[in-house]
């Protein structure tokens, strides 16, 4: 029996091919994965030894040989092809194990050359793949390091690997084949001259993280699936420190936590229930912006998820006594916290998010029936974003403080919806209504009276006076809105008439 050995991640590699060897194997190897097994002892023929050919062009061209890709493809009941394969001099190849050149890791580089990542499209590697995934029923293919366990023992105690073994083991190359070719396409168009921000043809290079007990709904079937290429800590980069497994909603609303406390350069404290935030605080210390937050809203709060943009601390943890939380979440935990939660907080789950960082690359997708909705990422810093004051009144710096606050949260709320704040915490949200002014009096039930004196954010442009005058009616003082309505006027208007003061930004927040 024969085995063909050419690895780029070579974990897992010595080990598989000294079990191999000792079944009486021979083993093929190409440059470092050769030198590896040799440099551990093993004996390996070198590919070129192989195939009687040399390996040139920078190791370009080594395994692209008939001696290759006829011992993998010659289907061993089939005479002619046997006979065919005497007749050339090719020997048959019993197994490939190959994974590919670190394509993925090589592009998600934030300064990486176009040069460097063409080096890292592997060609002899998805060849013998293939090659070999083909005729899976004479040869054995591994390019998952994960598979190496149960495949040598059961060649060690001689149990079959059946064909149900051997295709799933094709079925994971052509999966792995599929989501390569996507990453180099995607990448080489994404680095054309004058490309379209969106390609003609969208692949999509994910793999599956877990199945999910359900989906939004008992009834329904669930998984959470991670982009291959990931440009910024996200819940599919964290790491679970305790409790049950994430469920569909948690995630989906853990995500929009986590999104929106990454807006806050202080610390910062948001409170998530049904994919929208109930509190919301920015303050100087992390347990000041936790138990403000938490107590914008507490009855809404019930079962939430709390993201935190600075370490969890003891303090923090022993905050959390008493409270219904679903998930926790912050960049890291103080031992002490993490032992604490872990003794009090059994039905908490328990994320580290690591630090933290952005980007606005990639898209935004929204599946439709048929079909996909996508747009790009990128946001104004409302920080940068040059303030238009439309209203006789000024706006005072501790309201823009506000304003601009209020302003990135109601950038994480459903529409149609507003945001009162005041002091750096939203007070009150009205979000995900049909009309604006109803999002303004639930707002304004929800503030009971904190926000007087305060700010209000508004996703869209106001078409009537009518909301600014229930704002009015909670004693909002300072408004940002996008502008660009019919009646603007009237509302400008209604803010003179009523002392307040009106800021545009010519963006508009809405999500749906």
């Amino acid at each position: 029996m024969r085995a063909l050995i050419s690895v780029s991640d070579k974990k897992g590699i010595v080990e598989f091919a000294k079990g191999i060897k000792g079944l009486g194997w021979e083993i093929i190897s190409t440059g470092g994965t050769a030198k590896k097994l040799k440099d551990s002892g093993l004996d390996v023929k070198d590919i070129s030894e192989h195939t009687g050919f040399p390996e040139m062009m920078d190791g370009r061209v080594k395994t692209l040989h008939p001696k290759v890709h006829g011992g993998l493809l010659a289907m061993r009941d089939n005479k002619d092809h046997m006979d065919q394969a005497k007749k050339n001099g090719i020997e048959m190849i019993d197994m490939v194990v190959v994974n590919l050149y670190p394509f993925e890791e090589t592009v998600a580089k934030p300064d990486v050359k176009f040069e460097e990542a063409i080096e890292q499209i592997d060609i002899g590697g998805p060849s013998m793949l293939r090659s070999a995934a083909k005729n899976f029923k004479d040869v054995l293919v591994i390019t998952d390091p994960a598979d190496y366990s149960w495949v040598i023992e059961k060649l060690k105690s001689k149990q079959e690997i059946d064909f149900d073994d051997r295709k799933k083991l094709a079925s994971k190359v052509f999966e792995r084949t599929a989501v390569y070719d996507a990453l180099i396409a995607n990448y080489m168009y994404s680095t054309q001259k004058n490309s379209s921000i969106f390609p003609q043809k969208f692949l999509f290079p994910f793999v599956k993280i877990q199945d999910l007990r359900y989906g939004e709904n008992p009834h329904q079937q669930a998984a959470f699936y991670k982009d291959r290429v990931i440009f910024e800590s996200c819940l599919a980069t964290s790491k679970q420190l305790w409790g049950k497994e994430l469920s569909y909603n948690n995630i989906f609303d853990a995500d929009g936590a986590w999104e929106l406390v990454k807006e806050f350069k202080n610390p910062a404290v948001t409170v998530i229930k049904h994919a929208n935030p109930c509190g919301c605080a920015e303050r100087d210390t992390i347990e000041d912006a936790f138990e403000d937050a938490y107590n914008v809203d507490p009855m809404s709060a019930f079962g939430c998820i709390i993201a935190l943009n600075r370490k969890c601390t003891m303090k923090v943890a022993e905050m959390t006594k008493g409270k219904f939380i679903e998930v926790l979440m912050a960049p890291s935990y103080d031992e002490d916290a993490l032992q604490y939660l872990k003794e009090n907080k059994d039905n908490c789950r328990i994320i580290e998010m690591g630090e933290i960082t952005s980007s606005e690359k990639g898209y935004d997708m929204k599946k439709v029936v048929g079909g996909m909705l996508m747009q790009t990422r990128e946001w104004p810093d409302v920080d940068n974003i040059k303030l238009e004051c439309v209203t006789k009144r000024k706006p005072t710096e501790k309201e823009i403080e506000d304003l601009r606050f209020a302003w990135k949260v109601n950038r994480h709320t459903k529409s149609n919806s507003v945001v009162f704040a005041k002091d750096k915490t939203a007070y009150g949200m009205g979000v995900g209504q049909m009309s604006r002014v109803d999002a303004s009096i639930i707002a304004t039930r929800k503030s009971a009276g904190r926000a007087k004196d305060g700010s209000m954010s508004s996703d869209a442009f106001f078409p009537f006076p009518d909301a600014v005058e229930a704002a009015a009616g909670a004693g909002i003082k300072a408004i940002i809105q996008p502008g660009g309505a019919k009646r603007d006027k009237e509302v400008i208007e209604a803010c003179d008439r009523l002392g307040m003061s009106m800021v545009f930004t010519g963006v508009r927040l809405f999500k749906h």
